[in-house]
């Protein structure tokens, strides 16, 4: 299949959707959660999670346009400035995938779809408990993005809880597999991690090419 861009302005909606969401492979699954100044809990799915520096500490998500539907999450980060990122684990993304269902603002996603919050200090929003890997964050910026009307999010990493130990090595690597996070293609499809190898940083005045097979 070839399509130029007025052939993929074409395309019968869901279809597009479904096609550009899934084109470049597999992100990261996780889950925010966030409550709001009256205690109301909020937990919603997203896969647009990506890093965007390491010092500072710095991850960022985008957030749907919010002119027409309400995003909770979106609400609840501006109130409060604080928020949380949990790696979806394989036993549950079933309840993971059921957090993206519109409820109202007082029902928590945490209890309608059977997860856990849990609750770090120094953190004011809730971590999920089932979750391996938990980070803490504190609202740094939000940038417009004019040509669909999103808003992308980006945070100070505040807390970092990784339950296993043996997830990580002794120069900061994570094992996802071993970490059982899952990651999403498209709008519901969910992948395991295998780990297929760990190599060495690319020196371009010293590097072994592979020949063409």
């Amino acid at each position: 299949m070839k399509l130029n861009q007025k052939e993929i302005d074409k395309l019968e909606f869901k279809f597009k959707i479904n096609l550009i969401n899934s084109i470049t492979g597999i992100k990261p699954g996780n889950l925010i959660g966030t409550v709001d100044k009256e205690g109301n809990e909020n937990l919603a799915i997203f896969s647009s999670v990506f890093h965007l520096g390491s010092n500072p500490p710095l991850i960022a998500f985008v957030t749907r346009p919010s002119q027409n539907i309400p995003r909770h999450t979106l609400q609840n980060i501006l109130e409060t400035e604080s928020y949380t990122i949990n790696h979806v684990v394989s036993n549950k993304i079933v309840n993971a995938h059921l957090t993206s269902a519109k409820f109202e603002k007082e029902v928590s996603e945490f209890e309608a779809c059977n997860l856990t919050p849990e609750y770090h200090s120094n953190v004011v929003a809730p971590f999920v408990r089932e979750s391996k890997i938990q980070i803490g964050m504190t609202l740094e910026d939000i940038m417009d993005v004019k040509a669909n009307k999103t808003k992308i999010v980006i945070g100070r990493v505040n807390f970092i809880n990784i339950k296993d130990d043996s997830v990580f090595d002794d120069q900061g690597n994570i094992n996802l597999a071993q970490a059982q996070s899952t990651g999403i293609s498209g709008l519901h499809s969910y992948y395991a991690f295998q780990q297929l190898a760990t190599l060495p940083i690319a020196q371009a005045d010293n590097i072994a090419i592979p020949e063409k097979s």
